[in-house]
């Protein structure tokens, strides 16, 4: 039963995306994180800035995330924590999908690279992003995998043709992660947040289960001692903002050349928050004139 009613919340979400694909001129972003906090971890703050201007985005995740937990599993924390990204999709502006893959389980096979091909090609997208093959979960590297597995198949016509194939290849993106074999992340994009960090952190409030229960990895001890009371939103806030202020703040300071190489020397000086990305071979490799079209942030006054 609880299985019957997550394959509909991923029907409901197919259908609601088809009310968005028609051509406006506006970018289409897919971005696939593993579980229910991947995506919105990773590209959040840039998400927001891309839904403000009116493109749409789309964040999925790979796996329903149903062992991701320390305290609760199975189909009640799926159904969490699909209800989770729900509502920091809304927080956010955005659209999101949850596949019906048990967390832990997913693997580079046929059948899910051509289900990976087909979310790509029903959303018509300009830019995919996802995590890099090289991370600490089987579940992450394997999006990583399909990610590049799908780089060339979205436009090949006999592979999945009850969709129309892609005219033209997405750019393909990784996210940011700071592991340093075979080699390590190394951007070609740095997108400053500053204007959408805060909105950022209303979406990951949302997250409950993995933002101040510590997901599979926290306890009983880390949510008493460690993270403010539910009752006290405004400590909670705070410790979130804490935690994420540190963490884009580290990213804008890593990067800070390629901050200042696409904003220029005084504003990209000045960035505190950071979002970044490097372009992945397999798929179109965009020009910096290019880049500044995909990700129109970097004249805005």
């Amino acid at each position: 039963m609880i299985r019957s009613l997550l394959t509909l919340v991923v029907c409901l979400a197919a259908l609601h995306l088809h009310a968005e694909d028609k051509d406006d001129g506006k970018l289409r972003i897919v971005v696939f994180g593993a579980h229910p906090d991947d995506a919105e971890y990773k590209t959040a703050g840039t998400a927001v800035k891309w839904a403000r201007l009116g493109h749409h985005v789309k964040l999925v995740s790979v796996t329903n995330g149903d062992i991701g937990h320390w305290k609760e599993a199975g189909g009640p924390l799926a159904l969490r924590r699909a209800a989770e990204v729900k509502a920091c999709a809304q927080k956010l502006g955005v659209t999101s999908q949850v596949l019906d893959i048990h967390d832990g389980e997913l693997l580079p096979s046929l059948e899910n690279r051509k289900l990976i091909t087909r979310i790509i090609r029903e959303w018509k997208a300009d830019i995919v992003i996802a995590h890099r093959p090289w991370d600490y979960h089987p579940d992450h590297r394997y999006v990583g995998v399909l990610l590049q597995d799908a780089a060339f198949m979205v436009t090949v016509p006999f592979i999945c043709p009850e969709i129309p194939p892609l005219k033209k290849n997405p750019v393909f993106l990784y996210s940011s992660d700071g592991f340093q074999k075979p080699y390590p992340f190394t951007p070609d994009i740095a997108v400053s947040v500053d204007d959408s960090f805060e909105q950022k952190l209303d979406g990951l409030h949302e997250l409950t289960s993995q933002a101040y229960e510590g997901g599979a990895s926290g306890s009983a001890e880390y949510v008493e001692k460690e993270v403010p009371p539910a009752a006290d939103e405004t400590a909670r806030r705070a410790w979130l903002k804490r935690r994420w202020g540190a963490r884009q703040s580290s990213e804008a300071e890593k990067f800070r050349d390629l901050l200042i190489k696409l904003y220029g020397e005084e504003k990209g000086k000045a960035v505190k928050y950071a979002e970044t990305f490097e372009v992945c071979e397999y798929g179109r490799r965009p020009s910096p004139t290019e880049i500044k079209q995909l990700f129109p942030f970097y004249d805005q006054k």
